[in-house]
């Protein structure tokens, strides 16, 4: 597995890579992407770090897994590729920015904007075999991305973690809430929205709001 990540998260990951599990869970994507059709392609896995640089960070959406649908992934969370149709839980958060901010529903749903914007659109696992959901857990990405989480905390002051359903409400632990907002609401699937747990969040208003109290740009969240 090639580690190409943007050379600014290199000196707080570095001990990472070197650490055994991280080698062990190296290995383990090395041979999956060598037998099996598995997503994000080998040079989109850390799209996320490539995309949003450590210096940049000031926003991280915490997803789960990489869709598992062919063309789907491109390494950032709730991400697709141009010219592929919204899954559901991303066309729950169209809506909510739509309603909230009044920004027209995009036809794309490539979310690279918001990553070159400092937007970290992490996944805590970062790779998937085709039309397996889950297939990566447990090898080791999470030890990675949580300690992505916990550096993050540790070394940045006044990000906005935006926690969106359970899995990602559990990684709050990870987090001083001395030092950061942490903005909470169900996960935008269609599950949770239908029930009253997504819409009416105001999340993207809200980061505006937080960033612009501590002197940071907004992030514009329109799309093409």
């Amino acid at each position: 597995m090639n580690v190409d990540i943007h050379p600014s998260w290199k000196p707080y990951l570095q001990p990472e890579f070197d650490k055994p599990y991280f080698k062990s869970l190296a290995d383990f994507v090395k041979s999956e992407y060598k037998n099996y059709k598995c997503f994000p392609k080998g040079s989109e896995i850390f799209s996320a770090f490539n995309h949003c640089s450590f210096d940049d960070t000031k926003v991280v959406i915490i997803g789960q897994d990489p869709y598992h649908g062919v063309g789907q992934a491109n390494g950032l969370c709730f991400s697709v590729n141009n010219g592929i149709p919204h899954p559901p839980s991303l066309i729950n958060i169209f809506k909510e920015i739509e309603t909230d901010l009044g920004i027209p529903y995009p036809k794309s749903g490539n979310l690279i904007p918001w990553a070159d914007q400092g937007v970290l659109l992490l996944n805590a696992t970062l790779t998937v075999r085709a039309h397996q959901a889950g297939s990566h857990q447990n090898k080791g990405w999470e030890q990675f991305t949580d300690s992505v989480i916990r550096l993050i905390s540790e070394k940045k002051k006044n990000v906005i973690f935006l926690l969106w359903g359970g899995f990602a409400k559990k990684k709050k632990n990870l987090i001083n809430k001395d030092s950061h907002s942490i903005l909470e609401t169900g996960h935008p699937s269609p599950l949770s929205a239908n029930r009253g747990y997504w819409f009416g969040n105001k999340h993207f208003s809200k980061t505006n709001y937080l960033l612009q109290q501590v002197g940071q740009s907004v992030i514009d969240w329109r799309l093409e």
